[in-house]
Order: structure tokens, then sequence, then C-alpha cells
């Protein structure tokens, strides 16, 4: 199968060079592009001179992850893109036990290696760790992570499974299941956008997969730092768009409704820890969601898939 390891890049020069080599080094069976989402910083220069072999996708302005993968892939011929955020290092022989996946398993249309912690090797990484799911309220958690506790990895998440979402840090998919779902929502700009891509692509009765024979280290935090508002802003609103747009009708109000509540607790919270624009940004959030609804409302596919939580909380494993 024809694979395209694609790097999204935005103002990344120092991540371009501190990650690329190992891409560069460890993907033999794959051709290497970078879309840059019109960077003001030296990135296409760099590229230019020390990677003449990288393929360069230049956009005319930052699209975000959505809009900027959905842009730059109708550039890229290839069967398998894996997605990579510009902050992962990968290792040897990452591509080959996804590529053997793809080509065993036709009914697997995405993928996910063990993503762990750059910074500590030992450990899983926040962002996807060893695969996503959604807890009943919808709110995204991963085994090896669990709110902000972080697993060592022990070997405990070391058997291939079916997953609810792949981290869209490093995201592996079909060409043909990516064209036909028409890419990301760019209405989300950033952040969860990639969940909600899984979502639909299962509405099909596809599988979303974890290989953990592929490893990666993802550093995090390198577009958007948690403490910035408008990663807030974008979770909050983000998650609420998806919940509307691919839950079951019967869901649609008892899990909403629950959401609007702790949502507002978390609000609460962020100003007794002195971030009074956090709580601002959630309720941004809500009133960005309450503007989107009627389209929203035309999004939700003809059918649902009746399995949707892994387990009834991320509070309890």
């Amino acid at each position: 199968m024809k694979t395209a390891v694609v790097i999204l890049n935005w103002n990344g020069q120092k991540l371009l060079e501190e990650f690329l080599p190992s891409v560069m080094k460890y993907s033999p069976e794959a051709s290497i592009y970078v879309i840059d989402n019109a960077s003001t910083d030296y990135s296409v220069a760099y590229l230019k001179t020390h990677f003449p072999e990288v393929q360069l996708v230049q956009l005319d302005q930052n699209y975000g992850y959505a809009g900027g993968y959905n842009r730059g892939l109708q550039h890229i011929d290839a069967d398998i893109y894996a997605l990579v955020n510009s902050d992962i290092e990968v290792t040897d022989n990452w591509l080959s036990p996804v590529l053997k996946t793809f080509e065993n398993e036709p009914d697997t249309t995405v993928i996910q290696p063990k993503i762990k912690d750059y910074k500590n090797k030992k450990s899983f990484e926040y962002a996807g760790a060893a695969g996503g799911f959604l807890d009943f309220f919808g709110y995204p958690y991963c085994d090896g992570r669990r709110l902000f506790k972080v697993e060592e990895d022990k070997g405990q998440y070391n058997t291939p499974k079916e997953i609810f979402w792949a981290s869209g840090a490093c995201f592996f998919i079909r060409k043909d299941t990516f064209d036909r779902h028409k890419g990301f929502d760019e209405s989300f700009f950033a952040h969860q956008e990639e969940i909600d891509l899984c979502w639909r692509i299962q509405h099909t009765g596809k599988h979303i997969k974890y290989v953990p024979e592929s490893e990666v280290y993802h550093l995090g935090g390198a577009s958007l730092e948690a403490q910035n508002p408008f990663k807030t802003y974008l979770n909050f609103r983000n998650n609420l768009m998806m919940l509307l747009k691919n839950l079951p009708a019967y869901l649609i109000f008892p899990v909403i409704f629950s959401r609007l509540i702790l949502d507002g607790l978390s609000g609460i919270v962020f100003l007794l820890q002195a971030k009074p624009k956090h709580t601002l940004a959630v309720v941004k959030a809500h009133f960005g969601f309450y503007k989107r609804i009627p389209k929203i409302l035309k999004q939700r596919p003809d059918k649902s898939i009746k399995k949707y939580y892994n387990r009834f909380s991320i509070f309890i494993k």
C-alpha cells in the first residue's frame, strides 16, 4: 500500500529540527510530506535547505488542524495517510505493524499506535496513550490516562484492540475513508475533530484500532498549551458540537443537559483556581455551541450505531 507520512506545520521550525530526523530515518516504507499552514517563521526555508527530499505543500493561511489537513491532503496521492504531529518522535519499525493490520483487516479504517511521553519515556502520554474512549457524559479519556493521571507503561496495554477514537497526534487513516467522510469537520478548527471523524466512521460500521507494536513519543502542547484559554474554549465548544452531531436521539437531552451542569461547575472551579479567563472561555464556548445548533442538526447521520461508551465514567476503571 502506498503510504504517506504527513506532518502539519505552523511556525514549528524548532520542532522540525528536533523531530523530523526520526521520521526520515524510520519511515523507509513511506513518502514524507509537510503541509505548512502559512508559517511566518523560517520553517519552509529550513525544510528546503536541510530536507529537500521532503515534499512540501504550502497553504495560503493557517487553517488549523482540520482545515490544514483537509486542504493539504488533496495534493497527496497515497492509500494510507499517517497524520503525524510535528512534535512526535517515531521509532524503528513503527510503520510495519500498522500497515500489516490494514492489509489483513479491510474493515479497520483508522489506527493509532501506542503513544508515550517524550519527556518521560516510561509513561504514556496524555493525548492518546493506549487508545481513546468516551464516557457516558461525552468526556474523552484513554486507556493509560484518566483525567490528569497518566500511567507508566508496564505492558498492561500490549494487546491490539478496538477503540472508540484514535489520537490526532499520530493518526493513520485510509485515504478512501478520509475522502468518503469529507475529512475533518473544519468548524472544529482544532481539538476533538479526530474524535468526531472516528465517530462518524463508526456510523458506517467500520472499525478504529489500537496497535501497540507501533510506538511513538509525543512532546505535547506544542501548538496550544494547556493554560491557553483558547484551548479551553475549543475543547468545551467542540465537545458539545460533537455530542449533538453524533449521539442517538434518545441520549441528546440527558447527556447534553448533564454536560451543561458539569461545564458550569468547571467554570466555577476555574474561578476558584484564579483562572477567570478560562471561566470566560467556558461561557463563550457555550454561546459558540448554541449559535451552531441549527447547522449541527443538519449534519446528524441518518443512522446511528448503538454502542458509544466503553465504560460508564472516566471516574471509575
